[in-house]
């Protein structure tokens, strides 16, 4: 239950794919350089979801996207030079990167998301 439970697929809530922040987290993740193009879509398409509680659960559904599409285990590196780790902590921070806000129950750092601290995710 709780304002989160509004996001959960089962109930019909459509996850954003994020597919701009997709690029620009594997973009980081590798220290490449993000266009701005990139970086603006993946801004605009956080903001664009609607009820702010989404926010931080679409975008961990994307990085658990990433994972599956790479075959992608624990301690493991993402991409060449981006381990699993790096690329976690790179999405927990786009709604910081973004300004775009998020809830913060846990206290912590505002505009990362909570499950950042978390293994598994």
């Amino acid at each position: 239950s709780g304002p989160w439970s509004w996001c959960d697929p089962a109930t019909g809530y459509k996850v954003s794919a994020l597919t701009g922040c997709r690029a620009m987290v594997k973009l980081q993740c590798v220290g490449s350089q993000v266009p701005e193009a990139v970086l603006r879509d993946c801004c605009q398409q956080l903001a664009d979801i609607n009820n702010e509680w989404c926010r931080c659960g679409d975008l961990s559904s994307m990085l658990r996207s990433v994972y599956q599409e790479l075959g992608v285990r624990e301690g493991k590196e993402v991409l060449p030079g981006c381990r699993k780790e790096v690329m976690k902590l790179t999405a927990a921070s786009v709604p910081e990167v973004c300004k775009v806000p998020i809830p913060n129950p846990s206290g912590d750092r505002a505009g990362v998301c909570y499950w950042a601290a978390y293994p598994g995710v």
